[in-house]
């Protein structure tokens, strides 16, 4: 098992917050985002932790190897990263992630270590949704049709839950998805999230809903 962490965005929303350094530095009850996330994902022994950089990026990766000199952590740059949506960073960082099953994560993604360790229990491919929390317009939801996650995506409001990007991803059903990343990106299809992509080939993997609840 290997982690993806995406942490090449601007952060714009965050304003002054993100003026010096990427939103996953961000503190949260005065732990950064960064931190709390390498900290859960390296009590799970995992083979690697690739980190896609990009906004100060030289800032995130400094302060990583200054603080985790032992960890398993590879850098990847997204060079356009203020031209792209994340669909892109998944593509810088193709060629590291086809020899094992995955866990991708959104560097600003704040959880609790139970619902990481469900995730890893998981015999099918998952992303983590709520079935008690409101549908909201703007955040990501996910399309559930018999059991399976067919869409994600902010445009749809049936059969929905609201979605979280973390998902636990088999390699068989990574591949899949991946493969079509990449049909976009060398076509230039870079400003779109990556979840469009996925649904056109969900109705090929086996991603299961993984409800966290409340």
């Amino acid at each position: 098992m290997q982690a993806i962490i995406l942490a090449a965005g601007m952060g714009r929303r965050l304003g002054e917050y993100t003026q010096n350094s990427t939103k996953c530095m961000v503190e949260v009850n005065g732990v950064k985002l960064i931190d709390r996330m390498l900290n859960q994902l390296l009590r799970l022994h995992l083979n690697k932790v690739i980190i896609v950089v990009g906004y100060k990026g030289d800032n995130l990766m400094s302060y990583l190897q200054e603080h985790y000199p032992a960890a398993p952590l590879e850098f990847v740059n997204n060079p356009i990263y203020d031209k792209t949506n994340y669909i892109y960073s998944i593509y810088c960082a193709r060629e590291q992630l086809r020899d094992d099953d995955i866990l991708l994560l959104h560097g600003d993604l704040v959880f609790d270590s139970e619902v990481l360790e469900a995730a890893l229990k998981s015999e099918s491919s998952c992303m983590t949704v709520s079935s008690r929390q409101e549908i909201l317009e703007k955040d990501f939801k996910a399309v559930i049709r018999d059991g399976r996650i067919m869409k994600v995506g902010v445009e749809y409001f049936d059969q929905v839950l609201m979605a979280q990007p973390m998902y636990m991803l088999r390699k068989e059903d990574w591949h899949i998805w991946l493969d079509r990343i990449c049909e976009y990106c060398e076509r230039g299809e870079t400003g779109c999230y990556a979840e469009k992509a996925l649904g056109e080939v969900s109705d090929r993997m086996n991603l299961v809903p993984l409800d966290v609840g409340g």
